[in-house]
This record gives structure tokens, C-alpha cells and sequence, in this order.
């Protein structure tokens, strides 16, 4: 490939070698400068179809001083010195790189870089609205996955997503791929799978107004799941959070450990964040854990509330403590009543990022999740919002803690109205 610069140094004649190409920086700077580019062995002046095109613009004026014509110049043998290259056909000719090769589709090197196997897990993400597309984009800014497949029934939408995210792999600074597809096909080989697929809430709507429609889809996506990704962990997004837990259960047949619930991360999220806005404490300096289901019966045990090291009943009066509560439980309406259509999808996204990367990571860190209790706590057998030690395949344990008698009571009735709504889910067809 041959430069501007070797052009110039070419003086009035540049002789094309066989496979040589001008970049079209060099091509413009040898019509500036009246040169004839010609192939090596063809008959002097007549240029060949890889050279120059028919000048069409005005001859460019020369300077009326004579000057003795400069040898021609072969352009194997650029003017600057440089080390012989290897035999024809071996390996070819290599110029120093231009900032003009790269300019309006000239080729760019042709030669990659072997790559080592990437050993990293594949993620997916089943559906691309909001919350979906969000989360894809935060697992693969994590760069702990070899690639993110998103997954939409809506054609194009979900690789289109795909693409847009991985324009900007540069400048977020990660490598894991991204791919989109209207095809649950695509989530072949995922370890990690995220299920967001389903109607969002609307102003008005609880979340279990949604259970009939998304109980459709999440037993048509589950089937999927089962056939092309039979080894993978899910994490559930979709509401009502609990009721969806247990169809995504029992429509994969996959081990109870393999199927997590997303509540409990993003409640204790809220809270946290609401303690921060008055003002006494950051939100990151507050630690709970928001038990129960994901909605009326959502529990925040305060015995197990902190800022920092000291115990948040210490810093604010039980009125203020009961309102920080009521408001994290109604966080989701309040945020749906805001936009006006649609629902949260930052802080939800995030909170599914992060009880996949603690699985990756295998952390052994305390957070919330939707499980099967197994009487636990002395709840019923159902899903429900626990403590919880995950690893890289889905649950390691349920953490015991130090509840008080009221709050292990609110526990146990919130794990009884649960168990009654997944008793009146439709039976799939």
C-alpha cells in the first residue's frame, strides 16, 4: 500500500509493482502534483485501470523554471531507504502506516491477531424493551462474558440493540461480544440467562393485573430455554416477580437452584436510597435486606439495617423508619406513575446484573433473592424473598439471620398470600 508520501518521492513518475495499490490520499496528491502513475512493463504514458482515473478537473500549473525530469522512481524501491523485502508472494511489501489508509474505505491491513480461546461464560437476555436492553449492555460492560445475546420476538429490534451497543464497545472499554436475534436459538451455550420478556406496567396497574398475559409468555420463552440452553441459571425479571419465578420453574424443569426471582436486590436498592435522601447518609453506606414478595407483602427487617456500623433505629424516629419503608414498597408504582408509561428499568437492570455477576464471581456477598423457601424461616414451601449466597450455578445457600419475632412472622404471612396466588395460576396448556 502506497502512501502520500511515497507519491511525492516519486518525482515526475510512479511505477506500479505487481499488487501494489495507491491509498486515496496518495491518488489525490498525485494529480495535485502531475504525476503519472503506471503499471511496471506497460508502455510509457499510458496509465493502467489501477492507476489514476481520467483527470477531470483543471491541469494543475507548473512552474514556468525548467527542471531536469527526475528518474522514474519504482514503487517497490520508494525513495527512502528501507530493509529488502521478502520474495514476491511470500509476505508482502509492509510501508509504514498512514493516517490516510483508514479514509474513505481504503483497506486496512489485512492480517489479524491470533486470539486465545475465550473461556469467559455467554449470557443472554430475553427481551429487549427497557429493562432488557439495559441489562445486556450492563452485563457486557462488566466484560466478565465471552458474549451477550439479546433476544426479541419483535425482528430486527434486538440485533439492531445489539449493534448500536457494540459501536460503543470502544469508548465503554469492553470486549465481550453482542449479538440479536428474534430466535431463541441464539441462547445456545448461555450459562446465564435473564428473562425481562412481558408487559410492563401501565399507571393503575399492580403487578399482579399482569400475571394472565405474562404467564403466556414466560411458559412459551421457559419451553425455549429447556431445548436450546438446557444448562443454563435464570434470573427472572418479568412480574408478577414471584408467580413468574415459579412457571419459569416449572415449565424448565431445571433444578430449583437454577432459577432465581429478582426482587429483593433492587427493593433493598430503593431503601438504601431513600435513607439517602435524607440527607443523614449516603445510600451506599446503608445496608438492608428487603425480604417478602415484591409488592404488598415486601418485609425490611430494620433489626438488620445499618449505616455503617451502627443500627439505623439509632439515627431516625420509628414514624420516619415506617414511612422509608411504605415508600421502597411503593418505589414501582411511584416511578410508573411518573413517566406516565411504562416502568423502571435503570435500578431493575442493574439489580439482575448483579446477582449474575455475584454467580460469576461466586462473591459469597449476602443479598436478597425470589427462591423456593422449603420452610425456611418457617415459611411455607413457596417462592419467596430470602437471604441468600449464590455461586456460578444458582444458589449455594439460604443465609439464616437474627430476625425478631414480628418480623419472622411478616415473613411467614407474606410466604402464605405468595403460596395462594401461585395456586391460582392458569395451568399451561
Amino acid at each position: 500500500m502506497l502512501t502520500a508520501a511515497d507519491v511525492e518521492a516519486a518525482g515526475g513518475k510512479l511505477i506500479l509493482a505487481a499488487g501494489d495499490r495507491l491509498t486515496p490520499l496518495a491518488r489525490d496528491r498525485a494529480r495535485e502534483l502531475g504525476i503519472v502513475v503506471e503499471a511496471a512493463g506497460s508502455s510509457s504514458g499510458a496509465s493502467t485501470p489501477s492507476a489514476l482515473p481520467t483527470r477531470t478537473s483543471a491541469p494543475v500549473v507548473k512552474s514556468p523554471v525548467a527542471a531536469p525530469a527526475p528518474a522514474p522512481v519504482s514503487a517497490a524501491r520508494p525513495a527512502t531507504p528501507v530493509a529488502p523485502p521478502a520474495a514476491r508472494g511470500s509476505r508482502p511489501l509492509v510501508l509504514p502506516p498512514s493516517g490516510a489508509l483508514y479514509r474513505r474505505n481504503a483497506l486496512g491491513p489485512s492480517a489479524q491477531p491470533s486470539r486465545a480461546v475465550d473461556r469467559r461464560p455467554k449470557a443472554g437476555v430475553v427481551g429487549a424493551g427497557h429493562v432488557g436492553a439495559m441489562t445486556a449492555l450492563r452485563l457486557a460492560e462488566s466484560d466478565l462474558f465471552s458474549e451477550v445475546a439479546l433476544v426479541d420476538v419483535v425482528p430486527g429490534l434486538a440485533a439492531g440493540l445489539a449493534l448500536d451497543m457494540w459501536h460503543g464497545a470502544g469508548l465503554y472499554g469492553f470486549s465481550t461480544r453482542l449479538s440479536g436475534s428474534d430466535d431463541l436459538v441464539a441462547l445456545a451455550g448461555a450459562e446465564y440467562i435473564v428473562i425481562t420478556a412481558g408487559k410492563p406496567r401501565q399507571p393503575g396497574m399492580s403487578r399482579t393485573d399482569l400475571t394472565a398475559v405474562n404467564a403466556e409468555i414466560m411458559t412459551s420463552v421457559c419451553r425455549g430455554i429447556r431445548t436450546h440452553a438446557p444448562n443454563s441459571t435464570l434470573v427472572i425479571v418479568s412480574n408478577p416477580l414471584e408467580e413468574m419465578t415459579h412457571l419459569a420453574a416449572q415449565q424448565t424443569g431445571f433444578p430449583e437452584e437454577r432459577v432465581l426471582g429478582m426482587a429483593g436486590v433492587l427493593d433493598s436498592a430503593r431503601f438504601c436510597a431513600l435513607v439517602g435522601l435524607t440527607g443523614k447518609a449516603r445510600p451506599q453506606e446503608v445496608r438492608a435486606v428487603a425480604l417478602g414478595s415484591h409488592g404488598p407483602e415486601m418485609v425490611i427487617p430494620l433489626s438488620q439495617a445499618f449505616v455503617g456500623d451502627r443500627p439505623i433505629e439509632s439515627m431516625f424516629d420509628a414514624e420516619t423508619l415506617e414511612a422509608l419503608v411504605e415508600r421502597a414498597r411503593e418505589s414501582g408504582g411511584e416511578v410508573v406513575k411518573l413517566l406516565q408509561k411504562g416502568s423502571a428499568y435503570f435500578s431493575p437492570a442493574e439489580s439482575a446484573v448483579t446477582m449474575v455477576r455475584a454467580m460469576v464471581r461466586d462473591s459469597g456477598e449476602v443479598i436478597a433473592a425470589c427462591v423456593r423457601s422449603r420452610g425456611a424461616y418457617g415459611a411455607v414451601d413457596t417462592r419467596v424473598g430470602l437471604p441468600v449466597r449464590l455461586h456460578r450455578r444458582g444458589l449455594k445457600e439460604i443465609v439464616p439471620l437474627a430476625l425478631r419475632p414480628a418480623e419472622q412472622q411478616a415473613l411467614q404471612d407474606a410466604a402464605a398470600r405468595i403460596a395462594a396466588r401461585i395456586a391460582e395460576l392458569p395451568v399451561p396448556c
